[in-house]
């Protein structure tokens, strides 16, 4: 389908802006903006939800190689306070 529609200047401006940041041209870059806007109804309302979200997305157990997530914040945790500034 096709539509034509008549932006402001500044939000046009704005858009191809935007657009060309993400090396996208303006009418694929307006076309992804659109296709996300569901997304924003279906936002988590609960810890719960946004587990449920996480599993659906493959974030959860997406390392495998950490078998103790509590030892690995540490661990980060510690490297970041004891690093060498330059």
């Amino acid at each position: 389908m096709t539509i034509s529609l008549e932006l402001p200047q500044e939000l046009e401006q704005a858009l191809s802006e935007e657009a060309g940041k993400v090396s996208l041209p303006l009418p694929e870059y307006i076309l992804q903006l659109l296709s996300v806007r569901k997304s924003f109804e279906d936002l988590p309302r609960s810890g719960a939800d946004l587990v449920s979200y996480w599993q659906s997305e493959g974030l959860i157990n997406s390392r495998p190689e950490i078998k103790d997530s509590q030892e690995y914040a540490r661990q980060i945790r510690h490297a970041a306070e004891h690093r060498q500034h330059l």
